[in-house]
């Protein structure tokens, strides 16, 4: 018997916290040129660890650079990394992109070049982390912002992160829903709070524990 229907003639009601559900959090950010230096890449592997940390699924673009330093650290502790490619298949993937896959529990080949791949990765996230970054950037930024999706900036690493403040306050559209932080946990809570006031389904965030524990446990080893 369905439980559904099981539920219905006991007449209980579908419990929305009993899920599985995790936080989709976006990292974006350069994947390559100048704008990515040691102490961005540093930055980005905290955010991924952070974002593990506190029951997320880290959300990329398959790419290199900063978003890949998020997917390192996440793999690091355990979490989980899915990346959406710009490519259709896993050979365009590897082949004629040259992007990464070590480091991915899952890529979505999009098939849609760079900017189809940036309007599904930021739609497929609840929230958005912006750290340094090119144009690319601004794009999935702009998109982020767009659709009201909560977005927070990792400040004081340069790119466009740091231009970003300035560019809202100049753009016309209000404040967005905005946090800004140097601190990659803080950044992260700060921005789950966000996503929180949003969510039909509660988030449990007993993961937290689980994960914290392995990421120990690993240092230890």
């Amino acid at each position: 018997m369905p439980i559904q229907k099981l539920m219905q003639m006991l007449g209980a009601k579908p419990r929305l916290r009993d899920t599985h559900l995790k936080y989709k959090i976006c990292v974006s950010g350069s994947a390559a040129g100048k704008s990515v230096e040691s102490s961005m890449i540093e930055k980005a592997k905290e955010v991924g660890q952070q974002i593990a940390m506190h029951n997320g699924v880290l959300v990329t673009g398959a790419t290199t650079g900063i978003p890949y330093a998020a997917a390192i650290g996440a793999k690091e502790i355990g979490g989980i990394s899915i990346g959406f490619s710009p490519a259709a298949t896993e050979l365009s993937h590897v082949k004629k992109y040259q992007l990464p896959v070590d480091m991915f529990d899952l890529i979505i080949y999009t098939g849609f070049e760079y900017s189809g791949r940036n309007l599904i990765l930021t739609r497929s996230s609840d929230a958005v982390i912006i750290i340094g970054g090119r144009i690319g950037t601004m794009n999935e930024f702009t998109i982020a912002f767009e659709d009201k999706k909560p977005i927070g900036v990792l400040e004081g690493l340069g790119g466009t992160a740091d231009m970003l403040h300035q560019f809202v306050e100049y753009s016309g559209r209000g404040h967005g829903k905005m946090v800004y932080d140097t601190d990659p946990k803080a950044l992260v809570e700060r921005l789950i709070e966000l996503i929180d006031k949003e969510k039909v389904v509660t988030i449990s965030k007993k993961e937290y524990a689980k994960v914290k524990m392995t990421k120990q446990s690993r240092r230890r080893g």
